[in-house]
């Protein structure tokens, strides 16, 4: 016997050549594959609704790299019983109709996204403690045009202080708005809710956990508090997660999200967030090109349309705040 193997040993075979296994394309079909969407996302594994099931799962490899977030609607096989320790795979996701999206700054390249399939985004601030900070709000308000989403305006706390004053700022733009206050009736934001599929974001400490557990009484969402000192609220949220509102007609789901400090607005551009808006949209046609419509762009169809009387001042300058908000690092 010589060298390392005797001949009887089955590592003295040579193994297979590369390229010599025969290649084909037929891949999996996946016709026992089922429907789901995707409830919350944490470290690699997926909560998915399944037929009213509710079913733990992780994502095949041949998905590679792509994303899978909340509200995506995806094909899974496997055990769907939702029985402990039993794990589905995904193996497909649906083509998305709306994504929501965002860039850790300005100026990062690198677009995150947050939740798919939503139809309206509400923004929530609170009236006071915390101050309202019209920064977020308007860069929510261009993620959600960008998006092709419909906003939504929820002011909190309105027993603290009087709403009109940050009203008057978004109704040239014909921002839909409701007011709420701890405790009181939420019929006006239900019928707002009806029907759509709404992803909640707001700063901490605005007080979404107290109306997410209002509206889902067994949502159980940690509730902050508000730093005296400093102002911010206190994140309590730590996933986004996706909630059936019961007793609403049409069916209506809700999306909360972890309060943010950031919302970067890299990936919108101007010619995309005039489109939002056609009545404005119309009036750049005499543009010149490369022309962004901002404040300090010269020859603006924007502002020949005002001189003329043609276009309403007050819902260009708060278009004009809503490009500008892209570029402005406090919020």
């Amino acid at each position: 016997m010589s060298g390392r193997y005797y001949e009887g040993d089955v590592e003295h075979y040579d193994r297979p050549r590369r390229r010599t296994r025969p290649r084909t394309k037929e891949r999996p079909s996946y016709d026992d594959a089922v429907d789901g969407v995707v409830v919350t996302v944490d470290r690699g594994r997926f909560t998915l609704l399944v037929d009213g099931t509710t079913v733990l799962a992780m994502k095949a490899r041949p998905l590679g790299r792509k994303g899978v977030v909340v509200g995506d609607r995806v094909r899974v096989v496997g055990d769907v019983s939702g029985a402990d320790g039993s794990l589905a795979r995904i193996v497909e996701v649906r083509e998305r109709s709306t994504v929501l999206r965002r860039s850790a700054d300005d100026d990062d390249p690198i677009e995150r996204v947050l939740v798919a399939n939503a139809t309206q985004l509400v923004v929530v601030t609170a009236l006071a403690d915390p101050e309202p900070r019209t920064g977020l709000i308007d860069r929510a308000l261009v993620a959600a045009y960008d998006a092709r989403m419909a906003p939504l305006l929820c002011l909190t706390k309105s027993d603290l202080a009087d709403p009109e004053t940050l009203l008057s700022t978004y109704r040239p733009l014909g921002v839909p708005w409701v007011v709420t206050r701890k405790g009181g009736d939420l019929g006006a934001l239900r019928e707002r809710l009806a029907g759509q599929a709404s992803v909640l974001i707001g700063h901490s400490g605005v007080g979404k956990s107290t109306l997410v557990n209002a509206l889902v009484p067994d949502a159980d969402r940690a509730i902050g508090h508000v730093n005296v000192v400093t102002g911010r609220g206190r994140h309590t949220s730590t996933s986004a997660i996706l909630l059936r509102v019961p007793d609403t007609e049409p069916e209506a789901w809700i999306i909360d999200t972890p309060g943010i400090r950031s919302f970067g607005l890299a990936h919108v551009r101007p010619e995309d967030l005039i489109e939002a808006f056609p009545d404005l949209d119309e009036m750049t046609e005499p543009c010149p090109r490369g022309c962004t419509h901002g404040d300090e762009e010269p020859e603006c169809g924007l502002d020949e349309a005002v001189t003329a009387g043609t276009a309403d001042p007050d819902r260009v300058a708060s278009f004009r705040r809503l490009l500008a908000a892209r570029s402005v690092s406090e919020y």
